[in-house]
């Protein structure tokens, strides 16, 4: 038999007084959810349709029944206790409690200690990122990559082109808050930022492990860090703040870039067949936008770092949603790394930022 789902998820919902199921399956595509009435014949086919395994829980246990290809049926039965949510709207854990009070400091809740909507992008922003850091994090110390964080000796984090602070704040009550001993610096070139945003440490009474300079990025007094982070610094900012972290031997580094207009100018004449593209703007604009951070992300490989480029948060929140996640590793580039880079830049003209910000040696 074949079925006409690969998995049905069948549980009771409370829905305005009234129990129902809600049913959720998935044709190896999308998954589909609908509540139904609770009523056996509605179900009773399903466990008919030829599913081989079906697993059934209650509140004190659960039975699970398999099929075998001759058509026997295989029941287990497990003792235990499980907590009954008929809830119909699951809230989805956060790593960010709304009412925590930096949140509230820096704009994005307001005193009921609910995110405002006009900040719920912004908030979700920052939460979709620490989601990353942790287990980036984590894998990191486990491989030896970042000695363990302790108290005499913290977790240094550094967030380059820091603004308003939404993400240097998040990522030091996350990390305290899961025991990890930390120190966080926020760098901002404007002294408005940095005045502003040391008088919320003060406030919150963080002031001894978090602190915040004005000073451009390529300049800092700060002159290492294990975690290097920027969110959205515009343009060229993203490749001061990376150039930092390579000369700063960052082990980690978490770069969400913003626009990207450096290597959009250069594209001045596109080498065939690339033409075809970059006839329209639009796709002209977004291709220099990948072939930005391509760069970026080969001279990374190139200087010893494991490197992936990935989407940290859905479109919908914000249209600058790819990450650059960097691991030093220092291990030796291969042959077909520089020649891809030098490749691209020679087929476009353009010489990326990031290069111009780095001392020869590191480029090769």
């Amino acid at each position: 038999m074949e079925t006409e789902f690969e998995r049905v998820d069948i549980r009771p919902v409370l829905i305005k007084g009234k129990i129902q199921l809600q049913m959720s399956h998935n044709d190896g595509r999308a998954t589909t959810v609908k509540n139904i009435e609770a009523q056996s014949n509605l179900i009773l086919p399903l466990l008919n349709s030829g599913y081989s395994n079906i697993l059934v829980e209650h509140i004190e246990g659960s039975m699970a029944i398999r099929i075998t290809k001759s058509g026997d049926a295989h029941v287990g039965y497990e003792k235990k206790t499980f907590k009954q949510e008929i809830t119909h709207d699951k809230k989805k854990s956060r790593l960010l409690d709304p009412s925590d009070p930096f949140l509230l400091e820096v704009g994005i809740a307001d005193h009921k200690g609910v995110i405002k909507p006009s900040k719920q992008d912004k908030y979700m922003q920052v939460e979709e990122f620490l989601r990353l850091l942790a287990p980036t994090l984590k894998s990191a110390i486990e491989a030896g990559q970042i000695q363990t964080p302790t108290d005499e000796k913290p977790l240094s984090i550094v967030d380059l082109g820091c603004g308003h602070a939404y993400l240097t704040f998040a990522a030091h009550q996350y990390l305290r808050s899961i025991g990890i001993p930390v120190e966080v610096i926020g760098i901002d070139i404007r002294m408005t930022s940095r005045d502003r945003n040391n008088e919320i440490a003060k406030k919150l009474g963080i002031a001894s492990t978090i602190q915040f300079r004005a000073e451009e990025i390529a300049v800092t007094s700060v002159q290492s860090a294990d975690v290097a982070i920027a969110l959205h610094a515009c343009d060229t900012a993203t490749d001061d703040a990376i150039a930092w972290a390579i000369k700063a031997d960052a082990k980690l580094l978490l770069i969400a870039p913003c626009c990207h207009h450096d290597i959009q100018s250069q594209m001045d004449a596109s080498p065939e067949p690339w033409g075809g593209v970059t006839k329209f703007g639009l796709m002209r604009e977004r291709l220099g936008d990948l072939l930005t951070d391509t760069l970026r992300a080969q001279i990374l490989r190139i200087v010893g770092y494991r490197v992936e480029i990935i989407e940290f948060i859905g479109g919908e929140h914000t249209p600058r949603n790819l990450m650059i996640r960097a691991v030093k590793t220092n291990a030796p580039p291969d042959s077909i790394d520089l020649t891809r880079y030098r490749d691209i830049c020679d087929q476009w003209g353009i010489t990326p930022a990031l290069e111009s910000k780095l001392p020869a040696p590191f480029i090769g």
